[in-house]
């Protein structure tokens, strides 16, 4: 008796969630027609569908007292739903790829979106939780694979290829280092000398300065793009070199006569595996 009882209450909670489920999609649908939103990435559509399917299965085998040959129906149906979505899912990463990370705290998720015959890409923001807009187009048309790397927990960069054999960085913000009221420049914001690890980055006037292994190469503001208030990216020929994003414990010290406080985090533009050096203030100047 407690066992059928135990069976029924699985049974009907199952139930209820595929019916959950079922109004989630239509309400994403309704959402999805009228202001232009899409799932953060799109084969989380055919994963939900596929949860409904099973635990509507579920639910029938342990709430209907019906034949044997009624439930094997049932279950035929089912499972033949479960399998075309998995061939859909199939047939639309060829058309579009998805690429999606989450940051190391849980927090944030990065979504590109790439249309594998034309290799156009973009970068999606999450608005809605899994809901999300598309919010930039990747320069350049991408080849092959992108690598992903967590600078910070709220900074992430995306190194990719493009036809030209370049190689391009875009770095995704979802934060900022002072009151979150006003923007400020990543490049004015570390004006100084940085340095750790072999390393020595130098902002001033003329630019930033990189010294790696004994060489140095001066980086023009022209050629020093700013992503959100958290990341630049450092170029030379049109092509990443380096990134440098701020710590989580920078601080914003504009129009103060205060030292920098924090660390920046330097990240080498490379196919490579390689991880971020994170550099310490060392002088006002040199």
């Amino acid at each position: 008796m407690k066992r059928n009882k135990l069976n029924h209450l699985i049974g009907l909670t199952l139930f209820l969630m595929s019916i959950g489920f079922f109004c989630m999609q239509m309400a994403f649908l309704y959402i999805s027609a009228k202001f232009q939103v899409e799932y953060i990435d799109n084969r989380l559509f055919y994963l939900i569908n596929m949860v409904l399917a099973i635990c509507l299965l579920l639910s029938i085998f342990l709430l209907l007292r019906r034949s044997k040959k009624l439930k094997v129906t049932y279950s035929y149906i089912l499972i033949t739903f479960i399998i075309s979505q998995i061939i859909i899912v199939i047939i639309s990463e060829q058309k579009i790829s998805n690429m999606m990370s989450i940051s190391p705290d849980f927090k944030h998720v990065f979504s590109i979106k790439e249309n594998v015959e034309t290799g156009e890409s973009f970068y999606y923001r999450s608005y809605y939780g899994i809901l999300a807009k598309p919010k930039e187009k990747l320069p350049n048309h991408t080849v092959g694979n992108f690598k992903v790397e967590w600078i910070e927990k709220d900074i992430v960069a995306i190194t990719y290829k493009t036809a030209e054999e370049t190689i391009q960085q875009y770095i995704g913000t979802y934060g900022d280092r002072g009151d979150g009221a006003s923007y400020y420049y990543v490049g004015a914001e570390i004006h100084g000398v940085w340095s750790g690890q072999n390393m020595e980055v130098v902002s001033n006037t003329e630019g930033i300065s990189i010294t790696e292994k004994g060489h140095k190469e001066l980086f023009t503001w022209e050629n020093i793009e700013q992503f959100g208030t958290l990341a630049i990216v450092l170029k030379r020929d049109n092509q990443a070199i380096w990134t440098i994003g701020l710590h989580a414990n920078f601080e914003v010290q504009s129009n103060s006569t205060k030292p920098d406080i924090g660390n920046i985090s330097l990240y080498k533009a490379t196919m490579s595996k390689i991880d971020p050096v994170r550099l310490n203030f060392k002088s006002s100047s040199q």
